[in-house]
């Protein structure tokens, strides 16, 4: 078995012992595609056939509208699955674009093989089918955190919810974000000097602290 998916710790192959995610791998069938920065997996309206677990490097889930303005809906780290929420409705067309942020490897399993039990009706096939609709539900409630943090009225109580929100699943006041400037911008859906003034005045105030991608909130 390929050594990356041997060593992938992705939500959706818990309770799945080694051995048996060869033989089922090999039952459904799979691929995997290597990507550059920058490259795209999936184009808005395109037909999505497969769902992928990235192996390495990291995805982002892109939408940009008439005037081409971008905005970063969420970005897949290794392990993470995407493309789901997409091959398991009654219509398979894409409305995102699947853009490669960082150099990545990515294992693709067709929906329809993964969703059915095969003839031999193997244990393990039931665990990937219960474990797809847990990271379904989980991939849902990331949408609504998303959802959450946009929806705020102005760009200082955005950062603050998301930074709120870090600190939460980080469990600490001092945490590292996964997101860049740039990244972070998209992401909260505004301009990045804006976002660099604000971060800059929030600091001088007292409220935060940071370096780079290090924050701590008082």
């Amino acid at each position: 078995m390929n050594k990356l998916i041997a060593e992938t710790k992705s939500r959706i192959f818990e309770g799945i012992m080694p051995m048996d995610l060869e033989t089922m791998l090999g039952c459904i069938g799979y691929h995997i595609g290597s990507y550059k920065k920058g490259e795209i997996i999936a184009f808005e309206a395109e037909n999505i056939r497969h769902v992928g677990i990235v192996l390495t490097g990291a995805v982002d889930m892109v939408k940009e509208d008439l005037w081409g303005n971008r905005t970063m809906i969420v970005r897949m780290r290794k392990d993470e699955l995407f493309g789901e929420t997409f091959v398991c409705g009654a219509v398979n067309t894409s409305v995102v674009t699947f853009s490669v942020s960082e150099d990545a490897q990515i294992l693709f399993l067709p929906f329809d093989r993964v969703m059915n039990s095969c003839t031999n009706t193997c244990v393990f096939h039931h665990q990937l089918i219960e474990n797809m609709v847990r990271v379904i539900a989980m991939k849902n409630l990331e949408l609504m955190r998303k959802v959450e943090v946009v929806s705020k009225k102005n760009l200082r109580e955005k950062i603050l919810a998301y930074l709120s929100l870090q600190a939460q699943l980080h469990e600490s006041r001092y945490f590292e974000i996964p997101l860049g400037r740039i990244e972070l911008a998209d992401y909260l859906c505004a301009d990045r000097s804006a976002l660099t003034r604000e971060l800059s005045k929030m600091r001088d105030e007292g409220i935060i602290d940071y370096d780079k991608n290090m924050f701590r909130v008082f």
